[in-house]
C-alpha cells in the first residue's frame, strides 16, 4: 500500500463510517477499484488505524455531549446522563454476541465479494426509502399545522432494538449508521437525538473490534501466523490514513447530524441503490 491509496481509503472510511452507506461496502469496493489485496497483518494494521482516526472524530465533535456522559457514569451519579450511558452499553449486548458467536463467519464475507455488498446496499437503500416515507409526510403536515415534531425519547426498549439493527448491519454494505438511525426514526425517536445516540453507541463496538484485530497481530492463529508475519504496512500511509479518516470523520460527523434533523436521507437512499447496482453489475461482469 502506498500513501494514496491510504489517503483514498481513508477519505472513504472518514465519509462512509457517519453518512449512511456502509463504510465496510465502500471500502471493499475502492479497493477492488484500486486493484488492493490486502490480507493479514496489512489489512489488520489499517483497520484499526482507521477505527481508532474514527472513533476519536467522534469524540472531538460530540466532546461537549461526550465528556458529562463519562463524568456521570464513572462517577456513579445516577443521573439521565448516567443512565443515558446504560442504554448505550444494552444497544452493545446484540454485536457483542454477534462477534463473539460468529466472528469467523463475519471476516470470511469481508473477502472483495461486491455481490454481497451490492445486494446489502440495496437492502440499506430499501430501508432509508422506507423511513424517508413512513416520517416525512407526518412531520410536514405537524409543521404545516404549527405543531413543532419532536417524537420522543430514546427507551429502553428502543436502545435495544436499535442494538439489534447494528448486530445485522456488520454485514458489508448494510450501513451501521443508516441501519440504526433509520430503525430509530422508524421508533418515532426524536431525530436531533438519534445521530448523537448512533455515534456514540459505536464506540464501544469499534474499540472492542480493534482490540481483537491488535491481538490477532499479536498473538495470531497458529494457522495464520505465517500470512500475519509477512504482511505490514509502513509507517506513511498508517500516518496518512488515519489523518483523513480523522479530519473527513469529523466534518461527515456534523454532517451528518444536521442531515438527520432536517430529514434529508432519502438521496443517501438513491444513492446506495445506484452504489448497489454498479456493485452487483462489476461482480457479475468479473466472473465472466
Amino acid at each position: 500500500m502506498d500513501w494514496l491509496q491510504a489517503l483514498i481509503l481513508g477519505i472513504v472510511q472518514g465519509l462512509s463510517e457517519y453518512l449512511p452507506i456502509s463504510s465496510s461496502g465502500h471500502l471493499e469496493i475502492f479497493k477492488q477499484i484500486l486493484g488492493m489485496d490486502m490480507e493479514g497483518a496489512d489489512s489488520l494494521q489499517f483497520d484499526v488505524v482507521l477505527h481508532v482516526a474514527t472513533v476519536l472524530s467522534t469524540i472531538v465533535v460530540l466532546w461537549r455531549e461526550f465528556l458529562p456522559l463519562i463524568t456521570s457514569f464513572f462517577g456513579w451519579k445516577r443521573d439521565e446522563n448516567f443512565y443515558y450511558v446504560l442504554k448505550i452499553l444494552l444497544s452493545c449486548v446484540p454485536i457483542l454476541i454477534v462477534y463473539l458467536l460468529f466472528k469467523s463467519k463475519i471476516d470470511e464475507l469481508f473477502e472483495g465479494n461486491l455481490l454481497i455488498v451490492g445486494i446489502c446496499l440495496l437492502i440499506t437503500a430499501s430501508l432509508l426509502s422506507f423511513t424517508y416515507m413512513s416520517r416525512t409526510e407526518p412531520e410536514e403536515k405537524l409543521r404545516a399545522e404549527g405543531i413543532r415534531f419532536k417524537g420522543r425519547d430514546i427507551t429502553w426498549l428502543d436502545a435495544f432494538i436499535i442494538g439489534c439493527a447494528q448486530a445485522i448491519a456488520v454485514l458489508p454494505g448494510l450501513s451501521r449508521s443508516g441501519s440504526t438511525i433509520a430503525t430509530g426514526i422508524i421508533l418515532g425517536d426524536r431525530r436531533d437525538k438519534l445521530a448523537q445516540f448512533s455515534f456514540f453507541m459505536v464506540i464501544i463496538p469499534i474499540l472492542g473490534a480493534a482490540l481483537l484485530d491488535v491481538k490477532d497481530i499479536i498473538f495470531p492463529d497458529p494457522a495464520e501466523a505465517e500470512a500475519i508475519a509477512s504482511g505490514s504496512v509502513e509507517l506513511l500511509p498508517l500516518i496518512v490514513g488515519f489523518l483523513a479518516a480523522f479530519i473527513v470523520g469529523c466534518l461527515a460527523c456534523r454532517w451528518m447530524i444536521n442531515l438527520v434533523k432536517k430529514g434529508k436521507l432519502v438521496w443517501f437512499a438513491i444513492y446506495c441503490a445506484i452504489a448497489g447496482i454498479v456493485s452487483i453489475t462489476w461482480q457479475l461482469t468479473h466472473l465472466q
